[in-house]
């Protein structure tokens, strides 16, 4: 049960970021740098985060990977790995 519950909270976060309004299924894409262009735009956009756009996208990258993780395919998780990679590309953070 308690497993569960952290599954459906932190999904519920994705969903209803208090910081970010994410695009639905942004994390299902299965190209890198669309993903991350997405993420920098819904940070840029948000008037809501408490962190600098990049910051608050990437922290949001990262919550997924880390709650979602054990349960993504490989491929997937790969994909959101790459993802990182264009979002620091994206905001100039090589």
């Amino acid at each position: 049960m308690k497993l569960a519950l952290r599954a459906k909270w932190s999904g519920e976060v994705t969903r209803r970021s208090n910081a970010l309004d994410l695009e639905p299924g942004v994390f299902t894409w299965d190209d890198p740098r669309k993903i991350a262009l997405s993420l920098k735009r819904s940070a840029e956009q948000s008037s809501r985060r408490k962190a600098p756009p990049f910051q608050s996208a990437m922290s949001m990258l990262n919550f997924y990977i880390n709650r979602a993780g054990e349960n993504l395919p490989s491929e997937q998780l790969a994909v959101l790995g790459r993802a990182k990679e264009e979002l620091r590309k994206a905001f100039g953070r090589f």
